[in-house]
């Protein structure tokens, strides 16, 4: 054998020492350790308020199983619905996805960030893995071709009779000397019903929240299995609360604008972080199908009712318009 018949006798042994390494080395790797994550969006340019949809797939092994977030927060974007599609075999494994329905609500270039997930094995052996980032430009409405915001139109004339004017304001005239008769009246005859029969003042919204969140507590909801409806009753009790302690109409607002609205009235930061939070896990329920289980939901009442209960000192908007007693703004009508 010359020494170049050795050489390659000696670096064939080495290769294959090194492949049978890999191939021991790929043995001993745990299956969870197999799984991998893919993410993307549909678009990054959208104008305010459109909508993005974020879909996560994740490949695993077929006895393994992808544990999703209770909650997702992907700031500054608001999470408009999700959905689970049903786990499908692929290649030997199986692709858990899920698809998220997203929206921004402020102009710029932003971020969706990246949240976490994990996989967990057969064995118990667990993964975590991370979706990616993505940059989206969201842009104004309304703009031209070139760019430009579009001017508003003047209004249109119309051609008006004096005389017609004349007739109409003597209308209006008259019609607003009948009303104020019929006022006048009418607030003769209620002062004498209010000083005969007053009604028992109206409830402090803490008593009233605390006593609906006690009383779906002490439902049989979530034994009977309706945790979707649980979550419903809670949200609405809490939006209530909102709209009588800060005065935001929250049972006609999605949860991004219930927040933006609780800014605009100054309430404690921190009763907003926890409100955003309590939304957040009931929206999940409401629209994308999560069940949890009965103690994860009552900690979701429980931390409602932490949120009314630390809102105590806020004065209700509603007592500032209502009296507490006869007024005295108005001149006496004895003699009318």
């Amino acid at each position: 054998m010359t020494g170049s018949q050795a050489a390659r006798a000696m670096a064939g042994t080495v290769v294959s020492g090194a492949l049978a390494g890999v191939l021991l080395l790929a043995a001993t790797v745990p299956v969870a350790a197999q799984s991998r994550i893919q993410s993307d969006v549909d678009t990054t340019l959208v104008t305010v308020g459109g909508r993005i949809t974020l879909t996560v797939r994740v490949a695993h092994p077929v006895d393994a199983s992808v544990v999703w977030p209770d909650s997702v927060d992907l700031s500054p974007f608001e999470v408009l619905g999700a959905r689970l599609e049903p786990t499908a075999t692929e290649g030997g494994g199986a692709v858990s996805t899920a698809v998220f329905s997203i929206a921004a609500f402020e102009l710029g270039e932003l971020e969706i960030p990246s949240f976490q997930l994990s996989v967990l094995n057969a064995n118990g052996e667990s993964q975590q893995l991370a979706t990616d980032r993505f940059g989206v430009e969201v842009t104004s409405v309304g703009s031209d071709e070139t760019g430009d915001i579009r001017g508003i139109r003047g209004p249109m004339s119309i051609a008006v009779s004096v005389l017609w004017l004349a007739l109409w304001a003597l209308l209006f005239m008259l019609l607003g000397a009948a009303g104020f008769a019929l006022y006048r009246r009418w607030r003769r005859r209620s002062r004498t019903v209010e000083h005969a029969v007053r009604g028992p003042p109206p409830r402090a919204p803490h008593e009233v929240a605390l006593e609906a969140l006690d009383a779906l507590d002490a439902s049989p909801m979530l034994a009977r299995g309706e945790v979707k409806e649980y979550h419903v009753q809670a949200s609405d009790i809490l939006r209530r609360y909102v709209e009588a302690v800060f005065g935001v109409p929250a049972l006609e607002m999605t949860t991004w604008e219930v927040i933006a609205g609780l800014e605009r009235e100054d309430a404690p930061g921190e009763a907003r972080a926890e409100l955003r939070r309590f939304l957040d896990q009931c929206d999940l329920v409401k629209f994308a199908k999560v069940r949890p289980d009965a103690d994860t939901a009552r900690s979701t009442l429980a931390l409602g009712r932490s949120i009314v209960e630390g809102t105590v000192a806020v004065r209700p908007v509603a007592s500032d318009a209502a009296p507490s007693g006869p007024t005295h703004d108005e001149p006496a009508e004895a003699g009318a």
